[in-house]
């Protein structure tokens, strides 16, 4: 694909402008007759299904839908693609169950950190406060990074205005509007998200032809499909683990929970959700795996641009700012809405703060301050995967324990909290260095010679399968010698 871009710079200005006040404007003015706290952190609990089903699913798919996937594929092959598909969506249906106890136990409540708070002590709690907020952060610049780095690739804009626009106008609606406006914006984002993806796969497959197809793909590149290709299963696992470990500690996810108008509602938008999320993600990293096989070349990362882009006109540029756009402040509100509800709500119990503080405008100040260092991030186009990776490892060593503490009563602070801190030393202990090739363990610490040569090729797959099932180990031993 040539150098030159598809659009030139002011054109593609003009339009995230026209998109992000647009968003803003229609974010702002629903929400102006739905004050109160009750409607910035919960959308008063009154959200039916349409809206909950097309806020859970945007919410859930970002920008890095764009990129990850597609990625992803071009080294492991189908597995990756399913992982992925399936870590997205998993989550969701997880959800229905844990939905229904959460509002059953806790039917006043918000956030799974309150929920956490009332079942741990003090400094468990602020441990997996500090964990999601990490989370949900990285998530925020890795989306306003996903988008510069889009407007870039089309029309060599800098990242750090298009960081700008869509933090300014993203951040004007949703901390005046909050849920109800980070909701209201979803819906008719997700619409424009809906009918532009299934758009592109209309116009890929038709343009591409056979070259769309599994026979294709089996023709240049036959490991990517087969069931013998190691990476196939240990992408797919991680893949997996770490995306769904991380989903289910999503705020966003929770507060929607709690919007649901009764739990029917949360049950029937959750399936619908889980259901257009999987093949969805799947499309975006199939059309990695036939970027990869028809032009090697081609950078992981842009398999699915370089097939919508390949005939470089100026109508399906557009088309592509659009959707990414879409993809990205749908996203970033719902990130935006989440840290600032998590401020609210456990504020108090983390800041030793006056008691005449007003902890909405306080949150407000903490989301200004991470806008900002996102924005820092976004304006250099730094690769934050391996921060994003870093972040699931957190979410990983947390989330067996965490979620099996809502079922067993057995599981008090001091074990909670042993068996998350190991999980954490045995899965930052394989966690590989940013090139990949070593680890603390293997490599640094014992020579990497003394390791069959799976380990030194799995690093981040066993990473996270240490963190995950180490505490699971923990507990269960302790159960053993208790009985």
């Amino acid at each position: 694909m040539s150098n030159s871009f598809f659009l030139d710079q002011s054109t593609s200005l003009v339009l995230i402008i026209a998109i992000s006040l647009l968003f803003a404007f229609l974010g702002i003015n629903h929400t102006k007759k739905f004050k109160g706290l009750n409607n910035y952190l919960t959308a008063n609990r009154n959200i039916g299904v349409f809206s909950l089903t097309t806020s859970l699913t945007a919410s859930a798919l970002g920008a890095w839908i764009l990129f990850g996937p597609a990625s992803a594929a071009t080294w492991g092959g189908i597995g990756a693609v399913i992982g992925y598909s399936l870590g997205t969506a998993f989550p969701l249906f997880f959800l229905i169950y844990l939905g229904k106890k959460i509002r059953n136990e806790f039917p006043k409540g918000s956030s799974l950190i309150e929920f956490m708070r009332r079942k741990f002590g003090k400094s468990l709690f602020k441990l997996i406060l500090l964990m999601t907020v990490f989370y949900m952060f990285i998530f925020l610049c890795a989306e306003v990074t996903a988008i510069s780095v889009l407007i870039n690739y089309i029309s060599g804009t800098e990242f750090w205005i298009t960081a700008l626009v869509v933090l300014s106008s993203t951040l004007i609606y949703t901390l005046y509007g909050g849920l109800k406006a980070s909701i209201f914006t979803d819906n008719i984002q997700m619409i424009v998200i809906g009918v532009l993806l299934i758009i592109s796969f209309i116009y890929i497959t038709s343009f591409t032809g056979s070259k769309f197809s599994f026979d294709f793909v089996i023709k240049k590149n036959p490991q990517l499909l087969s069931s013998n290709y190691i990476p196939n299963y240990t992408a797919g696992l991680t893949f997996f683990i770490a995306v769904a470990a991380t989903n289910l500690f999503h705020q966003g996810n929770w507060q929607r929970v709690y919007a649901a108008k009764n739990y029917q509602t949360l049950k029937k938008s959750l399936i619908i959700s889980f259901l257009i999320i999987i093949p969805t993600v799947f499309f975006m990293g199939f059309s990695g795996m036939v970027a990869f096989s028809i032009d090697p070349s081609t950078r992981p990362d842009l398999g699915f641009f370089s097939l919508l882009l390949k005939e470089q006109t100026i109508f399906l540029s557009l088309f592509v700012i659009i959707l990414g756009m879409a993809l990205t402040i749908s996203t970033v509100d719902t990130l935006i809405n989440a840290i600032s509800s998590l401020v609210i709500l456990d504020g108090k119990a983390v800041f030793n703060l006056s008691k005449k503080t007003n902890y909405l405008n306080f949150s407000k100040y903490i989301i200004l301050f991470l806008s900002f260092i996102s924005f820092i991030v976004a304006s250099k186009g730094f690769d934050i995967l391996y921060l994003f990776l870093l972040a699931d490892l957190f979410c990983c060593a947390f989330v067996l324990t965490v979620f099996l503490s809502f079922y067993d009563k057995s599981i008090n602070e001091n074990l909670a909290y042993i068996s998350i801190l190991i999980g954490l030393i045995g899965g930052f202990l394989l966690f590989p260095s940013p090139d990949f090739s070593k680890s603390l363990l293997v490599g640094i610490f014992i020579p990497m010679d003394l390791f069959p040569s799976f380990v030194s090729q799995s690093l981040l797959f066993l990473s996270f399968i240490v963190a995950t099932f180490l505490p699971l180990l923990i507990l269960k031993a302790k159960k053993l010698h208790i009985s």
